[in-house]
């Protein structure tokens, strides 16, 4: 029986599994767990900042050197019911030694949370960081969002959050430089007939309420949408749909489908120049004119198409981001069984 667009439930899961792409989840699971545990040892970092009174209300914060360069806010996938910050900081060995400051934020699960809630967490913690800037270890000038998956979903919920940022006297567009938005779902209608609804307990209201497709609005910051080639059909549809949406109310979107990556190895390639998605996020952050950085010191801030740079303009391929501290290399291929979630 058919329940969405042509799908009937197994076929409809299925498009909902990201996992149905990969050979063993696992393995990605534990270079996440392993990448971001060595980056903890590593680099400098402040661990369990807090933004808000819940347990789950902090981040980890890895800042750069010299103060006055961008901070990217890292915010972890697991369909709003699995992974943490703790999982989510494996990106930082390639950009902080290249001058940019990463955030892995935390936010309450489900089913200890409703979906509502864990918006408002992951978009509270969001305006918290770009409120408190001056605070911050490394005095970061300017604040870039990246996040995979259900991170991806919260970030557009979060930007699009006009009440909330009203409530810290600025807007989305003012306060957050760019967006990097990873295989990510904007309409969760679908969602809500699958699996992934199980400890999500959406109703056709609420599901309505938490899409980021139904509340579109012109003020946005520029943004880069992205999902691997070896996505399921859905997860592309969602894509194309929510960059055209966008794109008629005359955001700035930059659509890529990164060749030969998937729904849990395209977030890698953040920090690494060469790759799509690498040299997507490096012009993205060169994008902004000169600026003052908080400390009085004016930064003026080139492109960085041809890869990531430091603050004083030098590129740093990745030989010498290996030198300085990279412990992401290329993801293994795994074996094994399959496990749906995503």
């Amino acid at each position: 029986m058919t329940i969405y667009l042509s799908y009937d439930q197994e076929t409809l899961d299925t498009q909902y599994s990201p996992s149905s792409c990969v050979p063993d989840i696992t393995v990605y699971m534990t270079e996440y767990a392993q990448r971001s545990a060595a980056a903890r040892e590593r680099l400098d970092v402040e661990v369990g900042v807090r933004y808000g009174q819940r347990p789950e209300e902090s981040f980890d914060l890895f800042p750069a050197r010299d103060p006055g360069g961008p901070l990217l806010v890292f915010v972890h996938g697991g369909y709003w019911q699995e992974v943490s910050k703790n999982e989510s900081a494996f990106m930082a060995p390639d950009l902080v030694p290249a001058g940019v400051s990463v955030a892995a934020l935390g936010y309450g699960l489900a089913p200890a949370y409703t979906l509502p809630e864990i918006i408002a967490m992951a978009a509270g913690g969001i305006r918290w960081i770009c409120a408190n800037l001056d605070h911050l270890p490394g005095k970061p000038g300017s604040v870039y969002l990246a996040g995979c998956s259900a991170g991806a979903h919260l970030i557009a919920m979060a930007l699009l959050d006009e009440v909330g940022w009203r409530r810290t006297g600025t807007r989305a567009v003012d306060a957050v430089a760019g967006a990097i938005l990873l295989s990510g779902v904007y309409d969760l209608e679908p969602v809500a007939r699958t699996y992934v609804n199980a400890p999500l307990g959406l109703d056709t209201a609420t599901a309505r309420a938490c899409s980021p497709t139904h509340h579109l609005g012109p003020a946005l910051p520029p943004l880069v949408v992205a999902r691997g080639e070896h996505e399921t059909d859905e997860f592309g549809r969602q894509q194309r749909e929510f960059v055209h949406a966008v794109r008629a109310l005359g955001g700035d979107v930059t659509d890529l489908v990164a060749r030969s990556r998937n729904h849990f190895d395209l977030a890698y390639d953040l920090g690494r120049p060469g790759t799509e998605l690498g040299d997507a996020t490096a012009k993205l952050l060169g994008r902004r004119e000169k600026r003052r950085a908080p400390h009085g010191v004016e930064v003026s801030e080139g492109s960085t198409t041809d890869g990531i740079r430091d603050l004083h303009g030098r590129g740093i391929d990745g030989q010498r981001a290996r030198e300085l501290g990279n412990v992401t290399g290329e993801p293994r291929i795994g074996v094994g069984g399959r496990d749906r979630r995503g």
